[in-house]
């Protein structure tokens, strides 16, 4: 598990191809996968506190998708 990268800068076309087939994903249980397999990130960005856009993240075959400061996190599983 490990930040492949962020919506920041990758293109329409990449993150087109990231995003497809994604469904909702429980936030809590990622922010505690984060915590115990990511423990930078998670420290980076604060989850430890209110995020209003827990309600968009999603899930891929491939990757977690955490939405924090309006920034979508692909996570690669």
């Amino acid at each position: 598990m490990y930040l492949e990268c962020t919506c920041v800068g990758i293109g329409l076309n990449r993150w087109n191809r990231l995003m497809e087939g994604a469904r909702p994903l429980n936030y809590d249980w990622l922010v505690r996968r984060i915590r115990k397999h990511m423990p930078d990130l998670y420290e980076a960005l604060g989850l430890n506190y209110y995020n209003p856009y827990e309600e968009q993240t999603r899930v891929t075959k491939t990757h977690y998708i955490l939405v924090h400061s309006s920034i979508e996190y692909f996570i690669k599983k």
